[in-house]
């Protein structure tokens, strides 16, 4: 071994010892600043201690005799909480409450006073079984408090005081003569549970110094519907601030988690067609909201996990009381807006512009054509054909201005051939344009007409997916318009088309296709370069496109598409066949020929265009 290679060994064992040395410094320090931090949190809990002492003396031997009457001296040597009768709430058997009034069947455990079910009754479930927002061992619900201890309602046996068929009253006694109640009542004929959180007496239980309490509550909800993606992107969190015209929401598909600084009303966990929401009489005060989804693959069958960390201020008064309002119930549109806190903005029908026209022309026409016809293929037909009727106005400038410019397409051909050359583009461009101004054409009238059409396009797209009317309605070979229709089944996921075909899908995708077909074939023929990407876009993109998209939402949205695609080609076959004259229109344009058109403003700045464009090129040409 060589000199240089017992110096690197040397130099390597130094750099460790050194390493070794400092990591220990630094975890005596780490221990020291600990030690520090517990003796700071072993003072104030000392300081709330001496508080609560100081508040609520008593006599041990009076504790000592309930002890060993409630609980017996094996169970008080072994006692985790320092109220006995706590310790004796911490140990019963509990009780399950049941509360029906044929809306809603909701079970209520005595270990927590807590919901401990929650079923809706006339619905069910993909697969025909009954309904549950959430069942036994899927949700939990406590409120923490300090009472000289922190202690968590979840985690002890209520005592039943009150019930009935649709009310319960449960309550936790402590042992100074406190206690905490917890009223549960069903509304008549109603899906809403009114709840009342009643703190009695727990001024000489709670220390002066703590001005809050906390509510947990964690909910997973079972997948209740066909398709899981479909169900996903519709299902979220939401929370509402007063005053505000909508909530906030987080999730769609995606697991999310928020922190609240403010105060809110309410927050909801929404799958796409049920909700289970929770309002605050007296609002929270802070919170944090979270959204966790479960694989598609789930082995319990379950869609996501929503929880809920909220805060309220604690109120002095020897008797507080915190009304709550609990809504186990589907989404439905007048269903949640009767209850008049803004639920029914939960359901996602569209910003302010399609919002409106959903709200005020889309579910009031769905509404009435249901009280007489029952099917409701039939009925999204008959809105297809009210729909078309009322935008025909539009629709019919922007066809009769095609099949005019189809018209025009021998004259636009010798304006082709007139001026074939790239820098000719100004003059074939004004010749076109005379052209046009010749036979009373608007190259711009289908546009607009167009476009004005797209909000109702994008209202139904918001409406079908998110209508529980359509949930496992059948029509045709669908058995269920809010979900897909699949005339075939992989039996294993194919990227962006899924497992399945959808036949609603793939007629709408056909219909679009055949569509475009017979417009690009009367279509006036351009050399602009643009002109063929767009023709491919429009004959085969958008189709295949919109397939993929519509092939596992709702079959009710592609099954409208279809329906609106064929009346469109009806639409303008009829307009090509006798409302537009070509024979007029040539006529027309026959008879201008060696006249000047006059100029339009567009038209004289487009000259002017021409002459600046020309004059450059001769300036160019006498510079080289």
């Amino acid at each position: 071994m060589n000199k240089n290679t017992v110096i690197g060994w040397i130099l390597i064992g130094a750099i460790m010892i050194g390493f070794i040395w400092f990591q220990s410094k630094q975890i005596e320090k780490q221990v020291a600043y600990q030690a520090q931090l517990d003796s700071i949190a072993a003072v104030e809990r000392m300081r709330a201690d001496s508080i609560y002492a100081a508040e609520h003396p008593y006599d041990s031997s009076q504790v000592a005799q309930a002890t060993d009457a409630v609980l017996g001296e094996a169970v008080r040597r072994t006692s985790i909480y320092k109220d006995t009768l706590l310790e004796a709430a911490s140990v019963k058997e509990p009780q399950t409450v049941v509360l029906r009034n044929g809306k809603v069947e909701v079970a209520f455990t005595t270990k927590g006073a807590q919901p401990l079910s929650a079923k809706v009754e006339g619905y069910t479930s993909y697969g025909g079984s009954d309904l549950y927002l959430f069942t036994e061992g899927s949700s939990s619900m406590g409120y923490e408090i300090y009472v000289g201890e922190t202690v968590n309602t979840k985690d002890f046996v209520f005592d039943i005081v009150e019930k009935s068929d649709t009310a319960v009253a449960m309550r936790l006694t402590f042992v100074k003569g406190g206690y905490i109640e917890q009223r549960y009542a069903l509304r008549p004929d109603s899906y809403v549970v009114d709840n009342r959180l009643s703190f009695v007496g727990m001024d000489r239980e709670i220390p002066r110094n703590v001005s809050y309490f906390d509510m947990d509550w964690d909910v997973t909800v079972p997948r209740m519907e066909k398709g899981y993606k479909n169900e996903s992107q519709y299902s979220k969190l939401n929370y509402y601030f007063s005053g505000d015209k909508k909530p906030v929401e987080i999730g769609r598909g995606r697991s999310q988690e928020r922190k609240i600084d403010n105060r809110l009303s309410w927050f909801a966990f929404q799958q796409q067609f049920f909700s289970v929401i929770m309002t605050s009489k007296k609002e929270f005060e802070s919170g944090n909201l979270a959204i966790a989804f479960k694989p598609e693959n789930d082995e319990d069958g379950n869609l996501m996990t929503c929880s809920a960390s909220m805060r309220q201020e604690l109120g002095r008064d020897s008797e507080y009381h915190y009304d709550n309002e609990f809504y186990f119930g589907p989404n439905h549109f007048r269903t949640l807006k009767a209850m008049g806190n803004k639920y029914e903005k939960i359901i996602p029908l569209g910003g302010w512009l399609v919002g409106w026209f959903t709200r005020f022309v889309i579910i009031p026409l769905f509404d009435f054509l249901h009280k007489f016809i029952s099917n409701f293929g039939i009925i999204i037909l008959l809105m297809t054909l009210f729909i078309k009727i009322v935008v025909l106005p539009f629709s019919y400038k922007s066809y009769a201005s095609s099949a005019k410019m189809q018209a025009l397409k021998p004259w636009i051909d010798k304006i082709n051939q007139k001026y074939p050359k790239p820098e000719d583009a100004m003059k074939k461009q004004q010749a076109t344009m005379e052209l046009y101004q010749k036979a009373g054409v608007s190259p711009m009238g289908g546009c607009l007409p167009m476009l004005l059409q797209f909000p109702i396009l994008w209202a139904m797209f918001r409406f079908f997916p998110a209508s529980i009317e359509l949930r496992q309605q059948s029509f045709l070979w669908a058995e269920d318009l809010s979900a897909y229709d699949s005339i075939i089944d992989f039996g294993t996921r194919i990227p962006l088309l899924g497992d399945h075909i959808s036949l609603f899908a793939l007629l709408m995708a056909l219909s679009m296709f055949i569509y475009s077909k017979i417009t690009m074939n009367s279509t006036v023929s351009s050399d602009d370069p643009t002109a063929g990407t767009m023709k491919f876009m429009s004959l085969y993109m958008m189709p295949i496109m919109m397939f993929f998209i519509c092939n596992s939402l709702s079959s009710a949205l592609s099954y409208y598409y279809l329906l609106s695609n064929l009346i469109t080609m009806l639409e303008t076959w009829i307009i090509r066949k006798w409302c537009v004259k070509p024979e007029a229109i040539q006529a027309k344009v026959r008879a201008a020929e060696g006249k000047p058109a006059p100029k339009s403003k567009w038209q004289q700045r487009l000259e002017e265009a021409q002459k600046m464009q020309e004059q450059a090129l001769r300036e160019q040409r006498k510079r080289r």
